[in-house]
This record gives structure tokens, C-alpha cells and sequence, in this order.
């Protein structure tokens, strides 16, 4: 006699057109039909498959619907784990349908079971026995994704994104098939500047899983993981010339996931040299403006109030006492039903995860599963004879902890202080600042402030020169440079170096990469041993600060004494008035003759004049002394002092009477 069929798991649709109860009924019937397909053998399940597969049909759409459909999960917990072991049973079989190998129905699994072990076991033992299967499927979608990456329209990738992302995410055996080849890592690249921020986290996503997986397993693919970073970075520099500051993958890749830390901490092996040091490339395009902010996570303080285990008292479900939420619920199932022993309702309650209206439907319709309803109803919970043992340390409660502080054994503890200079409140609140100030019980003595300044000595040389070299009763040997003479000598001869090349090649200081990568910049940081940035900042310092480069001048100048040729420094007329002081003179021409006009009125006179003197001179010279004579002599010729007497003949001839 064949056992009955399985009905496909309705749509959303479907469901709301169902009534509570009767949808009720519904799960009780798959799960204890799934009860009796589970308790065939595998002959007898492999008959009634041959037959008419009927439960490949509900596996599918049941785990498709919970997959997309959240608000059903709570209630199909018990079909939910009843349908996982079947998939199991039929994962087992030689002959696997095709339908439950296709990669939708694995990415509906996944989704479903995230972080289920088991079923994470289950994928690996799949893919080893029917791995060609799930990679012809799996091929469609990568085709199709880098067919739609690559288009004009990236973002109707999405839907086929989502769908994959959960197997990629359980199983690393899809994420190094998606992978293999570099055609799918660069559709992401390309299609990444095209799509809206929500979907360039699932092409960051996809692209971290997908590397991630290929360190997993016992023989990590190093050579495959050292291809893809090194493609990464080929094409990272040439956006980075092409547009610098672009938002790319890789720099998404580098900032917000931890792909460089995990590459660190996994390839450890030695052939994996090539691979830590292509990450460490990487790590060069981090850029902090596109850094995702960090979602808070409010940690929860460890207070020592968890829930205590069933073996850490002896008091669990089977071997002790029951908590006391699960005695109440006991007890009120024994108001309904007195015969039933507390022992038979711990089980009832375990079938049923807790649910006291399943208990009392079952019990009420007698249509319990087998291995209860063949158990015995009066059983009651076994006595625990085992005395509860604590975690905690043992310790004496006679002696208490005493609390202990800076106050402790003082004169406010021993009640020996004075009563007077206790007070409530703030003290003193009757005085002013006339108050305070007029008082004069607590001010120093007259005699103490002179005594005070007597004793000071404003001559006193307050320099301690206890350990001056004349003094110390010893040679000291100064001819050893300190630590910071040390440093100083260094730091003159890193400057020296830098001002050296800064004067004769100033371009050496740039801030492109190829001069950063030039050998003379290679040759100043060799001989200096500084680095690029700190080059580069001396530059900039030194171009703010003109009079710091004169001290530099000053400081590491060449001069010896030794100068060939000595400049004119007398003025001379500019050819066609180009202002050149240093030209030579034009001879007779206009402009000569204009700039030589003052000198022609004064001659033999005054300063300059023909005896060669300047009253200006030195005194010791003679000819100064004759210059300044003549001056006071020739006086009253040149200027006019007898302005006075001028004005008065002026006067006169006006007729004015003065």
C-alpha cells in the first residue's frame, strides 16, 4: 500500500485565502506525512519516489516560499526541520533529482539554513558527488549576470544578484566556480561607477566572498587568489591616471571589508609570499571618502546574570527538576487532563515546542505520533538525589567583605575631631569680600615678610654651577659628541643635502609618483633617510620661509675667498633706458647727459667739488677737514641769510611804511 502524496506548498497568494484553523490542519498533515516518508528505509523510499515524486515538488516550493517569506517562519518550525531531513535522505541517494541540483533551489536552501553546519556539510558532500550538475546550472546564472554587468543597464543584475548572493555566501566551492576566469570579477569592476550605492554593496559583497572562498579548505588556490589581485591592481592604477579619486571597486573593496586582514592572517603558508605582498599593494588605495560609517552596536555588559544551564544545578528537563515556567504550563495541562503524569507532558511539550493549544488539540483529537501515543501516560519526572553544585567559589558567610577607604582610622572615624569645626551646609556664609579681606588674624607678620626680604640677595646669581667642568674635580672629556650633537651633526648634514639638491634641481621635490619613483629621489632618501612625504614637506617649508632659506645660504655657502672677477658697483647709465644698472655707460647720449647734469654746477665747490674732499668723509682725512672749511666760509654766498634785510628793501619799494 503506497503512503499518500504531498501536496506543493501553496503561494502567498493561496495562503491568504485560507482560514487559520484549516491552514492549521494543513501543517499537521505534511509534518506527519513527512513522519512516515522518514520512517521508510531506503528501499521502500526509493520505490514510492520511482513512482510518482511527489516530494521533490514540496520540498521545493515549501523552502522557496520560506526563503522569500518571512512571516511564515515561526509557524512551520516543526515541518521546516521534518523537511530538512528529507532533503537530506534524498541528497543521499545515488540518483538525485535534477531539480533539487539546479542553482535556485540550492541559493533557496541556503537562504533558509544561513548557518546551519549541517546543512553547510550536506552542500560540500553534494558538490563532491554531483559537482559537474551544479556547475552546468550554475554556469546560467554566471552568465547571464556578467551578460546584464556588462550592458548598458547593470542594475537589472539585481534580481539574479540577490538570488546567488546566499549560495555564494554557504558554499565556497560556487563562489571559486563564479571566479574561475577573470570575466565575472571584471563585469563587477565595470558595472561598479554605473549602479546606485545599494548595489554597489552586493558587487562588493559578491567580490569579497568570492575571494575569501578561494583561502577556504584544506588547499587554498594561492595561484588563482594572486591572478585576482594583481588584475585588481593593474586595473585600479589605470582608472587612478585615467581619474584620480574615482570610486572604484577596488578602493570600495580595500576600505570596507576586511579582504586585506583576512589575506594577512590566512596565507600563512610559503607559497603564499606572492599573495601577501600583492595584498600589501593594495592596501596603497584606501580612501577614507568612501568608508562606509560604522553601525553602533551597543555592548552588552556581562553582569553574570545568564540563564543558568541544565547540567550546571541537575535540575533539567530529563534528569532533575523542571524550571518553573515549564511546571506552570504542566499544571495547566493536568487541570484538563489529571490522568496525564507530569513526566508524558514533558515530552508532549517537547514534540510541540512549548505550544499548549497543540498539546490540547492533539490530545483532544487522540491523533498523537506513534512514539507517544504508545508511551506510558502516568509517567511521572524522575527524582534528582545529586545535591546542586555551584560555580560559585566556596567562601564563609561569617566574615564579610569590609569596606575600606583614604578616611579610615582618621580623626572624623575615631570622633576625636573638634565640634567646632563641624558645620552643615556650606561654611561661612555671613562673610564678604570686605569681610575676608579685613581680617587680618591669618595675614603674615610685618616681621616675617622683612625678614623674608632680607634674606634675599637680588645680586645672587641664581646658576647652579656645582658641576661646571672647573669645579667637579675631574677632566671631562667634551671631544665625544653627545646624543645631541649627534643628532645635530645629522640633522646639518641632512639639511646640507637637501639644500644642496634644492638649489640645483628644484623639480626633484616634486609630488608625482614619477618622480617619487625616479633615482635621483631614490639616491636623496638612500643618503638622508627620509621618506617621501617628509622630502617633500621640508620643500614646502623652506618655499613658505625666504628668510630660512637665506640662513641656508649663509650656512652652507661654497665661498672660499677665491673671486675672479670683481662687479662695478658704481651706477651706470642703462642702454635705452632698460633700467640695467649694471650696462655700461652710452657715451655721450641724451641720457648721459641728463643723468650728469647736477654734477656740472657744483664743481670745485661744496661736496665732490674739484680739491677731491667730502664733507661727509672721514674726519682723520685731510681733505675732509678742507671740505668742511670751505663750506663754513662759502655760507652766506650760497644760501640766503640775509632774507631779512631783503624783505625790508622789498618793502620799501612798495611803498609801505615799515
Amino acid at each position: 500500500m503506497s503512503l499518500p502524496h504531498f501536496a506543493p506548498f501553496p503561494d502567498s497568494k493561496v495562503r491568504q485565502s485560507i482560514r487559520s484553523d484549516e491552514w492549521q490542519l494543513y501543517l499537521d498533515s505534511w509534518t506527519s506525512l513527512a513522519d512516515l516518508y522518514l520512517r521508510l528505509d531506503d528501499p521502500k523510499l526509493s520505490s514510492e519516489i520511482a513512482g510518482t515524486d511527489t516530494i521533490t515538488p514540496f520540498l521545493l516550493s515549501f523552502f522557496h516560499e520560506l526563503a522569500h517569506d518571512d512571516s511564515i517562519a515561526a509557524k512551520v518550525q516543526l515541518l521546516r526541520k521534518r523537511s530538512f531531513y528529507l532533503l537530506h535522505r534524498l541528497s543521499a541517494r545515488d540518483d538525485v533529482q535534477s531539480s533539487l541540483l539546479s542553482w535556485s533551489a540550492l541559493a533557496d536552501f541556503s537562504n533558509v539554513f544561513p548557518k546551519s553546519e549541517q546543512f553547510r556539510a550536506l552542500l560540500q558532500k553534494l558538490w563532491v558527488r554531483k559537482g559537474q550538475a551544479i556547475e552546468k546550472s550554475l554556469q546560467t546564472a554566471k552568465t547571464s549576470l556578467i551578460r546584464n554587468l556588462e550592458s548598458k543597464r547593470p542594475e537589472e543584475a539585481e534580481g539574479t544578484l540577490n538570488k546567488v548572493a546566499p549560495l555564494l555566501r554557504v558554499s565556497p566551492e560556487a563562489s571559486i566556480f563564479m571566479l574561475t576566469g577573470s570575466d565575472f570579477l571584471d563585469a563587477l569592476s565595470a558595472a561598479y561607477p554605473l549602479v546606485p550605492s545599494s548595489m554597489q554593496k552586493k558587487l562588493v559583497t559578491t567580490a569579497y566572498l568570492g575571494l575569501i572562498s578561494i583561502l577556504e579548505g584544506p588547499k587554498p588556490n594561492y595561484s588563482l587568489l594572486s591572478d585576482h589581485l594583481y588584475s585588481l591592481k593593474s586595473s585600479e592604477e589605470q582608472e587612478q591616471k585615467k581619474e584620480p579619486g574615482m570610486q572604484t571597486l577596488v578602493a570600495d573593496l580595500v576600505t570596507n571589508t576586511p579582504l586585506l586582514e583576512k589575506i594577512r592572517d590566512k596565507a600563512i603558508a610559503p607559497e603564499a609570499a606572492r599573495v601577501k605582498n600583492t595584498a600589501a599593494l593594495l592596501s596603497a588605495f584606501r580612501q577614507p571618502s568612501v568608508a562606509r560609517p560604522k553601525r553602533l552596536v551597543r555592548r552588552k555588559v556581562d553582569k553574570g546574570k545568564s540563564k543558568s544551564k541544565d547540567e550546571e544545578y541537575g535540575h533539567g528537563a530529563f534528569t532533575g527538576e523542571v524550571h518553573v515556567h515549564r511546571m506552570s504550563i504542566i499544571t495547566q495541562i493536568q487541570d484538563l487532563f489529571p490522568d496525564l503524569g507530569a513526566g508524558f507532558i514533558v515530552k508532549l511539550l517537547d514534540e510541540y515546542n512549548d505550544d499548549i493549544e497543540q498539546v490540547t488539540a492533539h490530545l483532544l483529537e487522540d491523533s498523537l505520533p506513534p512514539h507517544l501515543t504508545n508511551a506510558d501516560r502516568s509517567e511521572q519526572l524522575p527524582t534528582s538525589t545529586a545535591t546542586p553544585q555551584s560555580h560559585l567559589p566556596p567562601r564563609s558567610s561569617q566574615h564579610l567583605p569590609e569596606r575600606r577607604n583614604v578616611f579610615d582610622d582618621d580623626e572624623f572615624d575615631k570622633l576625636a575631631v573638634d565640634a567646632s569645626r563641624l558645620h552643615i551646609g556650606r561654611r561661612g556664609k555671613e562673610l564678604t569680600a570686605d569681610k575676608i579681606l579685613s581680617d587680618r588674624s591669618k595675614a603674615p607678620a610685618k616681621s616675617s615678610i622683612l625678614a623674608a626680604l632680607a634674606a634675599f640677595d637680588s645680586d645672587d646669581d641664581e646658576r647652579d654651577d656645582t658641576y661646571d667642568i672647573e669645579d667637579v674635580g675631574a677632566s671631562v672629556d667634551t671631544a665625544t659628541p653627545g646624543p645631541d650633537e649627534a643628532n645635530a651633526d645629522l640633522r646639518d648634514k641632512n639639511e646640507e643635502a637637501l639644500f644642496r639638491a634644492y638649489t640645483m634641481t628644484p623639480e626633484l621635490f616634486g609630488r608625482d609618483a614619477e618622480t617619487r619613483r625616479g633615482k635621483a629621489r631614490t639616491a636623496l632618501k638612500s643618503e638622508t633617510g627620509m621618506t617621501d612625504e617628509t622630502i617633500e614637506g621640508w620643500s614646502i617649508m623652506i618655499a613658505r620661509d625666504p628668510k630660512r632659506l637665506r640662513r641656508l645660504e649663509a650656512k652652507f655657502s661654497t665661498f672660499a675667498g677665491q673671486q675672479r672677477e670683481l662687479a662695478p658697483t658704481s651706477w651706470r647709465n642703462s642702454p635705452a633706458g632698460s633700467g640695467d644698472e649694471s650696462g655700461q655707460a652710452s657715451g655721450d647720449g641724451q641720457g648721459g647727459r641728463r643723468g650728469n647734469r647736477g654734477r656740472g654746477r657744483g664743481r670745485g665747490r661744496g661736496r665732490g667739488g674739484r680739491g677731491g674732499g667730502n664733507v661727509a668723509g672721514p674726519v682723520d682725512d685731510k681733505a675732509t677737514q678742507v671740505a668742511r672749511q670751505q663750506k663754513d666760509a662759502n655760507k652766506a654766498s650760497r644760501a640766503n641769510h640775509n632774507r631779512k634785510d631783503q624783505r625790508g628793501k622789498k618793502m620799501a619799494r612798495a611803498g609801505f611804511s615799515g
